[in-house]
């Protein structure tokens, strides 16, 4: 079994590149939904060379040859929703259940509250403990989320979406950006499990589908 934390270096390593860039903003022009899809477009591309010859790819060896790209949903800009963050003023810490007996500890920073196609929904907005620790990660925040489409389109451990701490209270959510974790393509990681308070009772048709 791999080391709890050298996992989710890893898992950073590859989702780096996801970091928000453009923003789909509800009114923006056509150009800027083109150039929203476009920078979409290019992450996962470079994601996709990532999985194929990273060192650290979490893809086994034998997966790599014949390795075409991973699977998504298309990009919709409806998908990036702007929540209210309520950060919590004495946040507990708790052992986060995995895909293994490791139970590393996260901080639950607060709550997203956002409407999604007509519809309110929270998602629970937590901190790695250990990664915080680390220069760079301080305002990392991690979302791990269900959804209805587990194990049919997408992967049936659920998947993640990163943050960062912003400003003020609105909390960018890109569901075009949900990526799997590496359970999903290698059996011998151990992966954080979603949370019950976050499985959403609704089909999040965006982000990264099942691994074939």
């Amino acid at each position: 079994m791999l080391n709890g934390f050298r996992n989710i270096l890893c898992i950073l390593a590859v989702s780096a590149i996801f970091s928000p860039g453009l923003y789909a903003q509800p009114g923006m022009s056509h150009s800027q939904r083109t150039a929203y899809i476009k920078e979409l477009d290019g992450e996962r591309k470079q994601k996709d060379e990532e999985m194929r010859t990273a060192e650290k790819s979490p893809l086994p060896a034998d997966a790599k040859a014949g390795f075409r790209g991973l699977n998504y949903f298309g990009g919709s800009p409806e998908y990036q929703v702007k929540a209210i963050l309520k950060r919590f003023d004495d946040p507990i810490t708790f052992s986060m259940k995995t895909t293994t007996d490791r139970l590393p500890e996260y901080r639950l920073f607060g709550e997203a509250s956002f409407t999604l196609k007509g519809e309110p929904w929270v998602l629970e907005v937590y901190q790695n403990v250990e990664l915080s620790k680390k220069p760079g990660y301080a305002d990392y925040l991690f979302i791990p989320f269900n959804d209805r489409t587990n194990g049919r389109a997408t992967y049936g451990g659920g998947r993640f979406i990163d943050a960062r701490i912003p400003e003020g209270d609105t909390l960018i959510i890109d569901f075009n950006r949900a990526y799997n974790p590496y359970c999903a393509y290698n059996h011998k990681y151990s992966c954080p499990v979603p949370p019950d308070k976050n499985n959403l009772e609704t089909k999040i048709k965006a982000g990264e589908k099942k691994f074939h």
